[in-house]
């Protein structure tokens, strides 16, 4: 489980550095970024192997930042989030995310996704 790294995109502060611990916590490195054009960059320069990546974000929303991760690297499982609900299930499929989760969200749900994918 050692040495994966999680890549995680949120523009909630809060949010992210609690999110960071738990998944810390569960022994896997993780990286953030606070926006799209952030999360971009990490994703050229770092590998991940996994994006965690909220959907309503300010400037590059998370399915435009994700059609660009895609261009950048089409392997990497991406799983969104959000607290929007009306016709989620639908756009976040249509983004091309692997998977997704509703905020608020119980962190064991996260991971039950995080290993389905890095096992």
């Amino acid at each position: 489980m050692h040495g994966l790294r999680i890549l995680i995109v949120d523009d909630d502060k809060e949010f992210l550095a609690l999110l960071s611990k738990s998944i810390e916590s569960w022994g896997y490195e993780v990286i953030s970024a606070s926006g799209g054009k952030e999360a971009l960059g990490m994703i050229k320069n770092k590998k991940a192997d996994i994006v965690i990546l909220d959907y309503l974000m300010p400037n590059m929303n998370g399915a435009e930042t994700l059609e660009k991760i895609r261009r950048i690297d089409k392997k990497v499982p991406v799983i969104m989030f959000t607290a929007s609900v009306q016709n989620m299930d639908t756009r976040i499929k249509e983004s091309g995310a692997d998977d997704y989760l509703l905020k608020p969200f119980n962190p064991e749900q996260l991971l039950e996704k995080v290993k389905k994918f890095l096992d």
